[in-house]
């Protein structure tokens, strides 16, 4: 068992967390008897040896002997390293650029070369993987069949043994994955993949369980998209009934895909726990991913989804929602109705699901405002205090349901939310994102002044200062709680040394909101003119403006910031005060033409917006907020604000709109990760689209 281990001089080694000496150890580890020892040992080859799917000089030291491991019956948990190793051997560097390409200078940089030998070394030794479809573990027949599509140097031969096991092979999971190895291959290998969608198409109308058939059908989705039926909705709906009410399988099993080891494995058996077929989820989420852009069919989906007796199901289809309407334009009023729905089921996991999903929708949870008011209304058995604090991640105790949902009323702009936002202020504790909430609801959250004054005169002048005044002073801006000036003058002139700049510029904003009734502000806003950070200097010359309405005292700080010395943020603060005094500041139109041949693009825009707003000069303006508008999609919403504002004068900007207004995919879709707000922006920026396109016509 792992002969020459000793010879290997591992201290020679690197992981992510430095020399390798301690590798003998985790690969001893993944052979014990004791079952803890295997699973540390395995976190251990994820967290350092493969960390992040990185390829050290260890990790290629490993492959031989993880491959013994595997070939050995003797070694118990052998799924879990065969999932590390395709992961190891698993990266695609066929493709057309140089490996010598891919390098860099820096140290610390793992050499492409080194996932190209690893791809080569495990490939080498795949054949350990043929003899695994048959292995007694089912865990083991689970992982082998995309070891071997993804690894294996002979695809043919591969497919054709995968066919074969799937006419004696009768765990569902292990059937499954053997379906999703064809698909992967056919996908991976040209030559092969009109005999697979044929064979994946027969499948898909074969008497076999609806699972295999479900499954058949999205690898066909994936593999050949032109052959999805037409009428996938009714068969898939159809497949998942099925499923549903199908007997309980007595080998159903629960475990995670490739790299579920400790962290990852716990999270996915919490979510699966109580479902009788786990791995539809996964199933639905690949058919999702393959139909992409048909969004009709998609949302067809999740509506009979949301619409099921099945608890399960109806999860299923609020997780798939999230990934649906963040990237692609449509109509969901009746999907976010039946989501809104499923806040009155008794099942705690579908309605934190339906909170979570919700708040992060904005203007377009109007069909479920009902619902989330409804929910509100109950009191909780045994309410938490603080109700509405904001929860450490991580931390005990029931999830924030309550708060997420008034989140989500509060961000839709219901009135109804006033209320219960009220109560939450004079808790010890508030949830900042509630504050931020506040200027979705307009003129009806007036009554909300007195009691975010009373909470901004209690905050500390610490080193936290921002932290805390930040959401108030937001929140205060936008009810115009002028009664709050002395409570905001006090945090202007207590800022500490850490963050000062951020604490003044956010006070000075909301003071800058309450007009000629902040008159007591002068004094310092004068002062902060000189202040040597643009953001500071720039909102006091605003505020200025705001409260006692005279140019002259403003105009020379503002375009001093436009001065060849300044940096972008400079100018970038300079040029949007200018813009929002607007005609009035004329005089200084001049210092913003520099800005409009900026190597940055946000002082591009910024310039050109501003120049519009305080000259009306469409023809400088328009080419560079045009030419912004292809070269950065994040511009777009300024831009699009701004034209809005041009009217007629931006007509020749119409195809622009058009263009925008008929694209199905949202703006700002990341190819990973994403933030809470964006669909909010997105259909903010389609409301200005909209409005630039309505005025262009007139």
């Amino acid at each position: 068992m792992l002969t020459g281990i000793e010879e290997v001089d591992w201290a020679s080694l690197g992981h992510a967390y430095g020399p390798a000496d301690d590798v003998p150890g985790m690969l001893r580890g993944l052979a014990s008897s004791d079952p803890a020892e295997r699973e540390l040992a395995l976190d251990g080859m994820y967290g350092a040896v493969h960390h992040q799917g990185d390829v050290y000089d260890s990790t290629l030291a490993c492959i031989p002997f993880l491959l013994e491991l595997v070939a050995d019956p003797a070694v118990q948990d052998r799924g879990g390293i065969v999932e590390l190793l395709t992961s190891v051997g698993g990266i695609d560097l066929s493709g057309e650029e140089e490996l010598d390409e891919l390098d860099t200078d820096d140290e610390e940089c793992i050499p492409a070369a080194n996932y190209a030998m690893a791809a080569a070394a495990v490939a080498a030794g795949a054949d350990v993987f043929l003899g695994l479809v048959g292995d007694p573990d089912p865990e083991v027949r689970l992982a082998a069949p995309c070891a071997l599509a993804s690894l294996h140097p002979d695809p043919a031969r591969v497919l054709t043994l995968l066919r074969e096991r799937l006419t004696v092979e009768r765990d569902t999971e292990v059937r499954l994955a053997l379906v999703e190895a064809v698909g992967r291959i056919a996908r991976r290998h040209e030559s092969l993949r009109d005999e697979t969608v044929d064979w994946l198409g027969w499948l898909t109308r074969a008497a076999q369980a609806p699972g295999l058939r479900l499954a058949a059908l999205a690898q066909l989705a994936r593999c050949a998209p032109g052959e999805v039926p037409d009428d996938v909705v009714e068969r898939v709906t159809r497949l998942l009934d099925e499923v549903r009410t199908a007997p309980p399988e007595p080998d159903a099993r629960q475990l995670g895909g490739p790299g579920a080891a400790g962290q990852v494995r716990e999270l996915f058996e919490e979510r699966s726990t109580g479902r009788p077929t786990p791995w539809t989820d996964e199933l639905m989420r690949t058919l999702h991913t393959a139909l992409d852009d048909r969004v009709e069919e998609r949302t067809a989906l999740i509506l009979a989804q949301l619409r099921s007796p099945d608890r399960c199901q109806r999860l299923d289809a609020i997780w798939l929602c999230g990934g649906l309407i963040r990237v692609w334009r449509g109509r969901y009023e009746e999907v976010v109705r039946l989501v809104g729905a499923q806040l009155a089921d008794p099942e705690p996991r579908l309605r934190e699901a339906a909170t979570a999903f919700l708040e992060g929708l904005f203007e377009l949870t109007g069909p479920a405002t009902d619902a989330l008011a409804a929910r509100l209304a109950r009191r909780p058995e045994r309410p938490e205090r603080p109700e509405w604090a904001e929860r450490p991640e991580g931390a005990p105790g029931a999830p924030d349901g309550r708060a997420r949902a008034l989140l989500a009323l509060a961000r839709s702009g219901d009135a109804r939310a006033v209320p219960l936002l009220a109560r939450a202020l004079v808790e010890p504790d508030v949830r900042r994102d509630l504050l931020y909430a506040v200027p979705t609801l307009g003129p009806a959250a007036a009554p909300l002044a007195p009691l975010l004054r009373r909470r901004l005169a209690r905050v500390e002048l610490d080193d936290r200062l921002y932290e805390h005044a930040a959401p108030l002073l937001f929140a205060l801006a936008s009810v115009r709680g002028v009664q709050a000036v002395p409570e905001v003058l006090r945090v202007l002139r207590g800022a500490p040394p850490n963050r000062r700049d951020w604490v003044q510029e956010a006070a000075l904003t909301t003071l800058a909101a309450f007009g000629p009734a902040a008159r007591a502000v002068i004094p310092d806003a004068r002062a902060l003119l000189e202040s040597e950070a643009a953001a500071v200097s720039a909102q006091a010359a605003l505020t200025l403006w705001s409260v006692e309405g005279d140019r002259e005292a403003v105009l020379p700080t503002l375009v001093a910031w436009l001065g060849p010395d300044a940096t972008a943020p400079d100018r970038c603060a300079a040029a949007r005060a200018l813009g929002a005094i607007g005609p009035a500041a004329a005089p200084g139109a001049a210092g913003l033409f520099p800005g409009l041949a900026s190597r940055d693009l946000w002082v591009r825009v910024r310039s050109a917006a501003s120049l519009w707003r305080v000259s009306g000069d469409t023809e400088a303006s328009l080419p560079v907020l045009l030419a912004a508008w292809e070269e950065n999609r994040h511009a777009r919403v300024d831009i699009a604000e701004c034209l809005a504002e041009m009217g007629p004068a931006a007509a020749s900007a119409r195809w622009v709109i058009r263009t925008e207004l008929d694209r199905r995919r949202r703006h700002n879709v990341r190819e990973s990760g994403y933030s809470s707000h964006d669909v909010h922006e997105d259909e903010k920026l389609l409301t200005f689209c909209r409005a630039a396109l309505d005025r262009m016509d007139r």
